[in-house]
């Protein structure tokens, strides 16, 4: 299993979203959803219109069976109206080519990461780095790790912090500033 990273770099979040939205609406769509939601790919691949008509997302978590409400960001909001305007309420919002109304799976997601991910030259990337993006620059902006930690319903802030990749950050900012 890879150990995947959240993306840092602002720049490159936006040379992902130029390069998705020039190839594919709705996999650009998948890929701000993810980076502006946090929530796990499962979730959002089986999200549909009617989910994006009010300003928040209830759903129960399928790792966790937990319920979970999430606001909407205003950009997402945004997206979304321009995303769905012709769309049914019962659709899928990232619907797969093949069958009637049947989301993209797991793999689909990945792949649609991946090739992003190259076309920047970036490592480490896979479905979850749409939720450890999201929790990264949350935490980089509010700085509320106990916030973010129940974002994630996560049991103790250390593993939001090593979740997010901040515990790596800090160890190579360390090493690059050791010396004997």
């Amino acid at each position: 299993m890879n150990f995947v990273q959240p993306i840092r770099d602002v720049e490159e979040i936006r040379a992902i979203r130029r390069y998705l939205r020039e190839k594919s609406y709705r996999n650009y769509m998948l890929f701000v959803t993810g980076i502006n939601s946090g929530l796990r790919i499962s979730d959002i691949l089986k999200l549909r219109v009617s989910d994006t008509k009010r300003p928040y997302f209830n759903l129960v978590e399928m790792k966790t069976e937990k319920l979970k409400r999430i606001e909407i960001t205003p950009g997402l909001q945004r997206e979304f109206k321009e995303y769905v305007v012709e769309m049914e309420n019962h659709e899928y919002l990232f619907k797969s080519r093949e069958g009637i109304n049947k989301p993209i799976g797991r793999s689909m997601a990945y792949k649609i990461l991946r090739d992003a991910a190259s076309h920047v030259n970036l490592e480490n990337i896979g479905t979850h780095t749409l939720r450890k993006t999201f929790g990264y620059h949350f935490y980089k902006q509010y700085k509320d790790v106990a916030l973010l930690q129940r974002i994630f319903n996560h049991s103790e802030p250390r593993i939001t912090l090593d979740y997010i990749g901040i515990h790596q950050d800090e160890m190579d900012s360390a090493m690059k500033n050791f010396k004997i």
